[in-house]
């Protein structure tokens, strides 16, 4: 795999066998959350495909992220992480990708004037077809059948047919993540997130508080645009933004398939994305995918709810980034609300007083989620707005730099989420609740909170 507008090389050593050898290694090891294939003959053939596809991402795109996420790691930019709960393939459409990068650039915009900090964008999106969960089945009206663990392994139908774990999803999954890539690089690269199109990111959207602040911020950037236009300055950067792609490494067939030796450095990369992480459900230290992802060089994220210890930060951190390289290991805590002030200090301090030099980033939708009185599964805006200002309190206090938000979100006007400055109750989930697993945040819900973090960000 080669690629010519790569960065310096990587600063690690040279390959050994533990990175380059020991890739398979994982297979003799607990891999928990992983499918039951229904197809012997499938599985093989999906698994010889994928190893012999074009690679999705190159290993020199890799680089330039852990670049910009280790200037997060020192304070100097704030990573944005967002996208869906887990995508659909029926949902890989031109409108929704745009509409959901378009929030995004949105985000980002309010994020970059109102923090004078670098953001560096990045989606849940072009991958995210499989979920953990809590139960391997579930039960309707008397009848069990596999739970649904998103499009990459079986349907959302509530049919045998449906629910049966095909391997053949894995190659459908790669050839939606091709597209909607095409799509994202289209979209960035292509004149669409020209800053001087701020005004026109904001259309098709009906009027409440959150566009108001942010048609203000507009025009803003508008004036400044003019200012350095007279002043004859050049705008091709401007035009154009880097946007990468990410999404949980769960299932560790897909992934390994999607691994390749760069010529460059001779060390494998996980080409199905630019970043990956690692669940709460499936972070043991001793398990399959810790140690996989160990063995990549790839950005990697590790999910921390509140039964995360120090010890286990930094048996994470030994593992997952032993050269304390900056930008290798991103921290994404899921706390909840209620737990955020009480539980993650003494991760951050242990964590600093090592010396290990991670990113820290809020993911506040995870540790929130409520069942309304109306039996949906959704959050309280309150709740997510709460534990994003517990995040960046704990950090004000200790002297640590609250680096990134990863939350789940839609470009979409749906009702998931209760609450927000136009607000969501329980009567809009009948029309409007469209997500197949976890709640989001709409686009006004989105634009709502991106303010929010870019007030805290400059008191920061």
């Amino acid at each position: 795999m080669t690629d010519s507008l790569a960065p310096a090389l990587p600063r690690t050593a040279e390959p050994t066998p533990s990175t380059t050898d020991g890739l398979d290694a994982w297979r003799s090891m607990a891999a928990v959350q992983q499918p039951s294939w229904q197809d012997a003959g499938v599985y093989s053939a999906s698994v010889k495909e994928l190893s012999s596809l074009p690679p999705l991402v190159f290993a020199g795109e890799v680089d330039v992220l852990r670049e910009r996420l280790a200037a997060a790691a020192q304070g100097k930019a704030f990573l944005l992480q967002g996208g869906d709960c887990a995508e659909t393939f029926d949902g890989a459409t031109a409108d929704k990708i745009s509409a959901r990068v378009r929030t995004i650039l949105q985000m980002a915009v309010v994020l970059t004037y109102g923090a004078s900090l670098p953001v560096i964008k990045m989606g849940r999106m072009a991958g995210q077809f499989a979920k953990p969960r809590s139960s391997n089945d579930e039960t309707r009206d008397g009848v069990t059948l596999p739970a649904y663990r998103g499009d990459m392994v079986n349907g959302y139908d509530f049919t045998p047919e449906s629910r049966a774990h095909d391997a053949s999803r894995m190659v459908k999954a790669y050839h939606t993540s091709a597209s909607t890539l095409n799509l994202i690089r289209a979209f960035t690269q292509g004149g669409f997130a020209d800053l001087r199109l701020v005004h026109h990111w904001n259309k098709g959207f009906m009027a409440n508080p959150a566009h108001s602040r942010y048609e203000s911020l507009a025009r803003e950037i508008d004036r400044a645009v003019r200012f350095m236009d007279a002043c004859g300055t050049d705008f091709e950067a401007l035009k154009r933004v880097e946007f990468f792609a990410s999404h949980e490494a769960l299932l560790l067939d897909y992934e390994r398939a999607l691994t390749r030796i760069d010529s460059r450095t001779s060390l494998p990369y996980d080409t199905s994305a630019h970043f990956l992480w690692i669940g709460e459900r499936t972070r043991d230290i001793d398990g399959a995918h810790v140690d996989f992802l160990s063995r990549v060089r790839n950005p990697i994220g590790v999910k921390l709810g509140p039964s995360t210890s120090a010890d286990d930060a930094l048996a994470l951190i030994d593992k997952l980034d032993p050269n304390r390289e900056p930008g290798r290991l991103t921290f994404i805590t899921r706390m909840g609300a209620s737990n955020i002030r009480e539980k993650l200090p003494s991760l951050v301090e242990r964590v600093t007083a090592s010396g290990a030099q991670v990113l820290w980033v809020t993911d506040p939708m995870h540790g929130n989620t409520v069942t309304s009185p109306n039996g949906y599964k959704t959050r309280n805006f309150d709740d997510v707005i709460d534990e994003v200002r517990g995040f960046f309190e704990v950090h004000n206090a200790l002297g640590t730099f609250p680096g990134g938000l990863h939350v789940e979100m839609t470009g979409d006007d749906v009702a998931e989420c209760l609450g927000g400055a136009d607000p969501i109750d329980q009567e809009a989930f009948l029309e409007r609740y469209e997500s197949v697993c976890d709640p989001r945040l709409n686009h006004m819900q989105s634009l709502e909170m991106a303010f929010l973090v870019a007030g805290a960000l400059s008191r920061s």
